[in-house]
């Protein structure tokens, strides 16, 4: 049973009949002062002044100008994409963490330009379900992301979370710089080597080519339907033990 059918089934049984399921597509619901020659030495000269005290009031202005710029300035932010099955239950842990701006459902991996939901789920794309977080790096890092992405999913799993199943339900990280890159592997590699899991991990890990923003309707879904049924059964128990977990990198409401 899929997420369209929790959404069906809901109208004829309680939250208890509700399965683990999704992925179906959901619709939505419906930037000069010319000097005389003859003028005297005294007159050239206070005019000469004047002229410099203006330069330099000028520049002074203009240095205080260019601190107000770079102090209204917002902050520059980072990117990272994930991949760890239903984009819903990324973003719902994600944006609850500190440090984390915004988070932005959508796909990712694939060759179909523009992809739908539909297509997704059911056409070979090789998109997989993604969110991108946009964070702020003083106050949390690429490896805090991916401490909490990788304990909040299993990254065992070849193409499926719980009963969500497909490539587009793969576990991954799409990287946007060599240091991203660097960080993921080594981060992948100490996790493997210390028997985090019993089994290996087979996260992808790849360079991002494109990214693809998911439909409206999918954008801050658990916020929006927190009594929807796979929210219920699937997505809260996620965000839950991430506030367990890491209770000191809570975002404060």
């Amino acid at each position: 049973m899929d997420r369209y059918s929790f959404q069906t089934l809901g109208l004829f049984v309680s939250l208890l009949a509700v399965s683990l399921t999704a992925c179906v597509p959901v619709e939505p619901p419906n930037l000069q002062v010319q000097s005389p020659a003859s003028a005297s030495p005294v007159t050239l000269a206070v005019a000469q002044q004047a002229s410099t005290s203006k330069a330099g009031s000028s520049e002074q202005d203009g240095a205080e100008s260019t601190a107000l710029e770079k102090a209204d300035k917002p902050k520059e932010l980072a990117v990272a994409t994930f991949g760890g099955g239903c984009f819903w239950c990324v973003e719902g842990v994600f944006e609850n963490m500190k440090g984390v701006k915004d988070v932005v459902s959508g796909y990712s991996g694939g060759h179909v330009v523009n992809p739908t939901y539909k297509q997704v789920c059911y056409e070979d794309t090789g998109h997989a379900e993604v969110c991108q977080i946009h964070y702020d790096p003083a106050e949390v890092s690429f490896v805090d992301l991916m401490e909490v992405f990788f304990k909040t999913h299993d990254p065992t799993t070849l193409n499926r979370q719980g009963n969500d199943r497909g490539p587009q339900y793969r576990s991954c990280i799409f990287y946007h710089d060599g240091e991203q890159k660097a960080l993921a592997e080594k981060y992948k590699k100490k996790l493997d080597e210390s028997g985090a899991f019993r089994s290996p991990i087979v996260t992808q890990i790849a360079a991002l080519d494109k990214f693809y923003k998911a439909e409206e309707y999918h954008q801050d879904y658990f916020r929006k339907n927190p009594g929807d049924g796979y929210c219920a059964a699937v997505v809260r128990p996620k965000v839950e033990k991430f506030k367990k977990v890491f209770a000191d990198k809570i975002q404060e409401p």
